[in-house]
């Protein structure tokens, strides 16, 4: 008797341990699937930006927006220019009809995923007709598609150089926060 609940034993902790390793294992398996899923996703991102920005550089207006959400939002280098789609469309129409708008060309990008692959954040260095640019956002899976939902591009200013640019455009950021205040 005391043999066979020694076998008892020793079988349901080999059992134990047997579907312990295979939990480690599925485990491992859905983590490398997900590191796999993301990769992707970063991939298709990366791709889809470069698309954008190719899109600008050709002015092809229907591609570039098409590249963005209905919602999707522009914000410029500009203090004013916060852009809905449909006014950056109407902003934006002109240069792309002249067949030029803009050209960036990344120089190195960061890309972030939400644990669903639904949403991605991003940030990026761009050589751009204004020197050195840094563009961030949001890219949203829509239809199975990486969209850009939301833009900001600034002007990389060194920060050696902070204090005279700062001077510089002193007197408009004056009249704009005036402006600003007076809306409250």
């Amino acid at each position: 008797m005391k043999k066979l609940i020694l076998l008892l034993l020793i079988s349901t902790f080999a059992c134990n341990n047997k579907n312990s390793q295979k939990d480690e294992t599925s485990s491992e398996k859905l983590d490398t699937e997900k590191m796999a899923s993301e990769v992707n996703s970063q991939e298709k991102i990366n791709t889809a930006l470069e698309n954008w920005h190719k899109a600008a550089a050709t002015a092809n207006f229907d591609e570039y927006f098409g590249l963005m959400t209905k919602d999707g939002v522009f914000i410029g280098t500009d203090a004013t220019e916060n852009w809905q789609n449909k006014e950056f469309r109407k902003f934006s129409k002109p240069y792309f009809d002249k067949g030029k708008a803009w050209s960036f060309t990344t120089l190195e990008r960061n890309i972030y995923t939400e644990k669903d692959n639904s949403l991605a954040w991003f940030d990026e260095l761009l050589s751009t007709q204004m020197g050195i640019c840094r563009g961030s956002g949001v890219m949203e899976k829509v239809d199975g598609a990486w969209k850009v939902k939301h833009y900001v591009l600034s002007i990389a200013i060194p920060n050696d150089d902070v204090a005279e640019i700062t001077a510089l455009k002193k007197q408009t950021d004056n009249l704009l926060i005036t402006k600003l205040q007076s809306k409250k």
